[in-house]
């Protein structure tokens, strides 16, 4: 069977249905509070940080990558330090994802070049787009062969240029942007241009629509965890979708997801606003002298954080720096744990509430 090109050829009105619509109206309003939401926290680097490693860990994990929430956290990417290869490979996904919320930022597009970047980075190489045949889908389970891609380079490229086309509004379509980037998901994770990373790198891209459609202006929301809990439904509506060329029931999955996912993001935005505000007032009470802005977000950037990072974020010695974390542990804000040469102050109230995602 052949993949057509993009836009689809049913009739919008088969795709945009009463219960579509509803479902949109929904989801629109959730992502919309969740933006609001998302505004209201003063540094925003905070959200970046911490919500977009947890996508990264959920988004991997999607590929039997899996890590703890502890690796996670030790890991530093600027001194390549890693606890286990999985931890690696988490923040490998979300550099590719800070690179490329950085790059449909600053283009206002997203071409094929930064789709070609963002699976380079995720996977570690070059390799680029298919050039060979013999790549299908299987069940883990039983071996058998449930979809074929494209197999032919020139029909990749096609394709790829055209979903770029579609994406980036070139190609005349009147739907929802929710809409247009459920449509866009199924096309991609249908071309599989890659030979690894597609799932990763076609998480990405949701995120970086939404940034690009003015729908999100942070990388924040957290797909991942909504298709981890719902991983069947995931690959058989999208085969489903692939052999019927129905719709409804791929874009209200896709909706629904929206809608939960922002719904569940807000929750926690709020919930860590309270974290903030309660570490603020018993640092202001206890060591007044010791307080600022940048040491909280410092505290909350980091959920593992250590005196190299403090020494960078607050600009102070290696002294001060140790004083101040040591003094945090003391006065319950954090707790001190060694593992091997190094000491990591845990922000124990938020990683407990990263942990239950």
């Amino acid at each position: 069977m052949k993949l057509e090109l993009l836009p689809p050829t049913a009739a919008i009105e088969s795709i945009e249905t009463r219960a579509v619509l509803k479902k949109l109206t929904l989801a629109r309003a959730s992502l919309a509070e969740l933006e609001g939401t998302s505004s209201t926290i003063p540094n925003k680097q905070i959200l970046i940080d911490t919500l977009l490693l947890q996508e990264a860990k959920d988004s991997s994990a999607i590929e039997n990558i899996i890590t703890t929430h502890d690796e996670m956290y030790r890991s530093t990417a600027d001194t390549k330090n890693f606890p286990s290869p999985s931890s690696k490979e988490v923040y490998k996904y979300g550099e590719a994802l800070k690179v490329g919320f950085q790059k449909v930022k600053e283009n206002g597009f997203i071409s094929i070049k930064e789709i070609l970047l963002v699976q380079e980075i995720i996977e570690g190489n070059d390799a680029g787009i298919r050039k060979l045949p013999g790549t299908v889908l299987k069940n883990d389970l039983t071996g058998e062969i449930i979809y074929t891609p494209p197999q032919d380079y020139v029909e990749i490229l096609e394709l790829m240029s055209n979903l770029e086309k579609f994406i980036n509004d070139e190609i005349p379509y009147d739907a929802d942007p929710l809409i247009k980037m459920a449509i866009a998901h199924h096309q991609f994770e249908s071309i599989h241009p890659f030979f690894d990373g597609n799932g990763r790198t076609g998480r990405v891209l949701n995120i970086l629509y939404l940034i690009k459609e003015g729908l999100l202006s942070l990388p924040i929301l957290y797909l991942s965890r909504y298709l981890i809990k719902n991983r069947p439904k995931y690959y058989e509506l999208i085969q489903k979708t692939r052999t019927t060329g129905e719709w409804e029931e791929w874009l209200l999955y896709v909706l629904d997801g929206v809608e939960i996912t922002s719904k569940e993001t807000t929750k926690l935005i709020k919930e860590i606003k309270i974290l903030m505000m309660q570490a603020k007032q018993k640092i202001r009470n206890e060591e007044a002298k010791m307080y600022s802005q940048d040491l909280i977000n410092n505290l909350f950037r980091h959920p593992y954080t250590k005196v190299e990072l403090l020494q960078d974020d607050l600009g102070v010695s290696r002294i001060t720096a140790t004083k101040y974390l040591n003094r945090l542990a003391e006065i319950g804000i954090l707790s001190k744990l060694k593992m091997g040469r190094t000491n990591y102050y845990i922000n124990r109230q938020l990683f407990e509430l990263l942990k239950e995602l």
